[in-house]
């Protein structure tokens, strides 16, 4: 009798290997974007009621709808193709990244729906499963329930929320009233993009995994706080564009200039030495072509540094803009929620564009 045939067990595919771009840095172009929707805001017959408080005028973060005196409805969406391998935290950034969006608008979140494309004769039902988990547990940290959702079949792995949130109207923080005078704080580290790019050309070592997923996961709760401080003038949230490009949509929405400190700028450890030996992101040199015409950078600026100040965010920081006088009360409101890289990294000054120092 012969022997058996033993059975081959085909492990599935990486999941990063699905995918053409990762994370936030799947967004389109910011070049490209603006061209896409530059007569979005203005066509004809286009009916924007009084109560719509934030649209697409300054490209914040989400949109906002008063509902009555006391209440205004924050409404976003965000999803991408994974930026790591491992689905549960897959699942875990995606959902912190698309909370983030009602954050950024001194919001509270109440409910999400899951926007779930998957590959379904690629990977096991397992994994997906594995995604969806995480997604949940991060609601659940945030408070909130995931009612509901849609689902296809894709081609790539796809993964995100919808996310509601409540906000009293007179809360409202835009990305377009910051101030002159105004100093500028951010509350996470820069270089997720730079640590993403090291990950897929598989030499990121555990140490710099775990830093990743620690900072993709934290939700941003202190805008909610950060809401109720009259001197905060503007927020927003850093992802996709980076932190130049987030930061000139602060600049071109209150008409000023940015000027950054740049060893005042929080980075994730090791990320200058990766940028430095070519761990750099296709989204980054896109995001520089689209926005560098606008920006000032001091003289002998390394490219490794030039990088991080254009690498894509996953799941980004807060950027503040707020008096000099409750500078120490906001470091202090992140510091206690465990934001311990946040820093004044800057101010805002009469201008335009972002100059570097």
């Amino acid at each position: 009798m012969n022997a058996p045939t033993p059975l081959t067990v085909v492990a599935p595919p990486r999941l990063t290997s699905l995918s053409h771009g990762g994370g936030c840095g799947c967004k389109i172009a910011p070049g490209v974007l603006s061209e896409i929707l530059k007569n979005s805001s203005n066509m004809p017959g286009l009916n924007i009621p009084p109560q719509l408080l934030v649209g697409i005028e300054t490209a914040d973060d989400a949109a906002v709808y008063q509902l009555n005196d006391e209440q205004a409805l924050i409404a976003t969406t965000d999803f991408f193709m994974p930026i790591v391998d491992d689905p549960y935290d897959f699942g875990r950034i995606a959902a912190t990244n698309a909370i983030s969006d009602v954050y950024a608008m001194g919001g509270t979140p109440i409910m999400a729906l899951g926007l779930v494309g998957m590959p379904i004769n690629v990977l096991p039902l397992e994994t997906i499963g594995a995604i969806l988990r995480g997604g949940q547990d991060v609601c659940r940290d945030a408070g909130i329930p995931i009612a509901g959702g849609h689902t296809i079949d894709s081609v790539e792995p796809i993964y995100g929320l919808v996310v509601m949130g409540l906000v009293h109207p007179s809360r409202v923080k835009k990305n377009s009233g910051a101030r002159a005078g105004d100093v500028l704080i951010l509350g996470k580290p820069l270089g997720v993009g730079i640590l993403s790019a090291a990950l897929k050309k598989e030499t990121l070592d555990a140490q710099g995994y775990a830093r990743m997923i620690a900072v993709t996961t934290q939700l941003n709760k202190p805008g909610i706080a950060l809401a109720k401080m009259e001197g905060v003038h503007a927020l927003t949230d850093i992802t996709g564009f980076g932190l130049l490009g987030h930061g000139l949509e602060l600049a071109r929405g209150a008409k000023l200039k940015m000027e950054l400190q740049m060893d005042s700028i929080p980075l994730l450890p090791g990320v200058l030495d990766l940028a430095g030996r070519g761990m750099v992101t296709g989204a980054s040199g896109r995001n520089w072509a689209a926005y560098g015409h606008e920006v000032l950078l001091p003289a002998g600026l390394g490219a490794a540094q030039q990088a991080l100040l254009s690498d894509p965010q996953t799941s980004g920081g807060l950027l503040v803009s707020c008096t000099p006088e409750i500078a120490d009360e906001v470091l202090a409101c992140f510091h206690s929620q465990g934001f311990s890289d946040a820093r004044v990294i800057g101010r805002m000054i009469e201008g335009s564009g972002v100059q570097v120092l």
